[in-house]
């Protein structure tokens, strides 16, 4: 038996290429209040042959169609590139192999279902069209075609597809720019985060040709934002989630360094910083967070960052070389920002009220081990503590003065002790906000307020995984869903959102996956080893997991995911007897069976 793989259009994707008598793209007609409009797709032109270029295809020989049992993946190499090669169900299916995301081998991955997950930070992507059904990730796979003849396994791909190992899903374009008033659209999008973007390709992707327009007090396009403490030196452009000409191709206006200060829901008008107002149809509100700042003397003293954005992480990074940093606040940010200079600083001080970090998140045992390899890596910890003054020489930042007493050097502070909702031009708005200053949404998204949206970091929505509780989940992968999520109901398509938490942190080279929503556990089971920094912890309230945390245990994270995605169970009590041996042996079946 033979298996063949080539590069095709999935079903979906093609009939969106199919042309109408007249050579144009069929259109799509979409309901605004009742008034049909017709959207018309990007135009391509259609081939009988999907490789346009008979030198960029590539065929070998890869493997014999029993070499696979079901549920196996493997990849396979085709000298220019590589396939993952999937069997499920009897069926052969091939995609991209590497995550579009970061890069990660899918091979380590989680199938399961029709889908394969990221070892690394969970983004889903479906095995017969390589379609992205969880995020971070924006692109989805390429998907590439399986035959199965005689008794060899034979691969023939395009090898711009298998060098890319990503595909872009097709878009819509706007009919015509040229005949919108530019005070007016029909979607505005209000933050340029991961929320706003994917609700633009969301919209785009579902054949949505009318006039959207993104704007954000930043002055850059959509960029990757957990970057900015990560990996604090990189530039703009090295970071930007689209460039430039991906927003000018799709017809998706940006207007930088433009703030949104009132909002008039009734006449459906956004009212800007500098007096333009702006009319719509649709409305997302995906502004994020505002950096908490110091209330302390001298906060406003020179070299002293919050980090909001790139120039911000580029500059502190550059007074921190060789010099002394105080680092306020034990939050994912303080932690990575402390992480990444502690090679680069002289000395990297950390300021916290409470005597672990990460202690609410991920617990007691897991916050020290976490705080001694901080230790062994130079990064020295003031715990119980907070900052009564700072201190300036000629202007600049000299000392941070502790309430305990203690006076410690700094030439660079940076303060990351947590962030506010950035919603107070909502106020007013009749928007509903609750105590805490969060937009409360439903599970399509939707406010109060009719054609009114609102995803991100700034929003209070039902998370099905912990029976529908109203939560805020600022997680950079949360976010991409609710965009999407808010799009398909801009276009009533009625979607609920049911996805799984999922977030990772960066320190000293080492990952912490974690996948959930732990609020309010009441034990952690660990198993592994805290000290040597392998080990899975699992959060549990009464007899329930409600999260997962994982140091150098991969792909027990996504599997975790995948099992609480498929609305299943894990007990107290599977933990406790069963973890062990599964780790052990590599056998964890037993996360996959009916029920819990």
């Amino acid at each position: 038996v033979e298996v063949k793989i080539e590069v095709v259009i999935p079903e979906k994707e093609r009939s969106k290429e199919e042309m109408s008598p007249n050579g144009k793209a069929s259109p799509l007609i979409y309901k605004v209040n009742g008034t049909a409009r017709h959207y018309h797709l990007e135009e391509h032109p259609i081939a009988s042959n999907p490789y346009h270029n008979p030198k960029d295809v590539v065929e070998a020989s890869v493997c014999h169609v029993k070499d696979l049992e079901n549920g196996q993946m493997r990849e396979v190499d085709l000298g220019c590139g590589k396939a993952l090669l999937i069997k499920e169900s009897g069926e052969f299916h091939a995609v991209g192999h590497k995550c579009p995301h970061y890069g990660a081998p899918l091979v380590k991955g989680i199938l399961s279902k029709g889908r394969v997950r990221c070892p690394w930070h969970g983004a889903c992507f479906n095995i017969s069209t390589g379609d992205i059904e969880d995020f971070p990730s924006l692109d989805s796979l390429p998907r590439f075609q399986v035959k199965i003849e005689k008794e060899k396994v034979y691969i023939r791909a395009s090898k711009q597809a298998l060098q890319t190992q990503r595909r872009t899903k097709m878009m819509a374009k706007c009919i015509s720019l040229s005949n919108y008033n530019l005070s007016s659209t029909n979607v505005l999008i209000i933050g340029a985060g991961a929320a706003g973007l994917v609700c633009a390709e969301t919209l785009r992707q579902e054949g949505f040709s009318d006039r959207i327009v993104m704007c954000t007090m930043d002055r850059h396009l959509p960029y990757d934002r957990p970057k900015l403490s990560k990996s604090m030196d990189s530039h703009p452009e090295q970071i930007a989630l689209r460039p430039k000409e991906f927003f000018c191709t799709y017809d998706i206006e940006v207007l930088t360094e433009m703030q949104v200060v009132a909002m008039d829901v009734k006449s459906k008008i956004a009212v800007f910083k500098d007096g333009f107002k702006m009319e719509y149809n649709k409305l997302l509100i995906a502004t994020g967070n505002t950096p908490k700042t110091l209330s302390c003397k001298g906060k406003e003293i020179e070299n002293v960052f919050n980090i909001r954005t790139p120039e911000d992480a580029n500059r502190v990074v550059k007074l921190a070389t060789s010099k002394n940093v105080v680092i306020v606040g034990a939050s994912f940010l303080g932690m990575e920002v402390a992480a990444y200079l502690a090679e680069r600083a002289h000395s990297v001080s950390l300021v916290e009220l409470e005597h672990v970090p990460f202690k609410k998140f991920f617990g007691e045992r897991v916050g020290r081990a976490v705080m001694k390899m901080f230790e062994n890596n130079r990064v020295k910890f003031y715990m119980q503590t907070e900052v009564s003054e700072l201190r300036e020489q000629e202007g600049k930042l000299k000392e941070v003065v502790l309430k305990s007493g203690k006076v410690l050097r700094a030439d660079v502070c940076v303060v990351g002790v947590g962030a506010v909702p950035a919603t107070g031009f909502l106020k007013q708005s009749g928007i509903n906000i609750d105590s805490k200053g969060f937009i409360v949404v439903n599970k399509m998204m939707q406010t109060n307020i009719p054609g009114v949206f609102a995803a991100g970091d700034a929003v209070t929505f039902p998370l099905a995984l912990r029976n529908n509780k109203k939560v805020n989940v600022p997680h950079w992968q949360m976010a991409h869903m609710h965009g999407r999520i808010a799009a398909l109901n801009m276009l009533a398509h009625g979607t609920e959102i049911s996805t799984v938490p999922y977030l990772w942190t960066a320190m000293f080279g080492k990952s912490i996956r974690y996948a959930g929503h732990g609020e309010g556990f009441d034990d952690v089971v660990i198993q592994g080893d805290l000290d040597e920094l392998k080990f899975v912890a699992f959060y549990t309230k009464s007899d329930e997991v409600v999260a997962v945390a994982s140091m150098n245990y991969d792909p027990i994270v996504s599997k975790v995911a995948e099992v609480l995605a498929a609305g299943r169970t894990i007990r107290k009590r599977d933990v406790d007897a069963v973890v062990f041996l599964s780790f052990r042996t590599g056998d964890m079946s037993w996360l996959t069976g009916k029920g819990s």
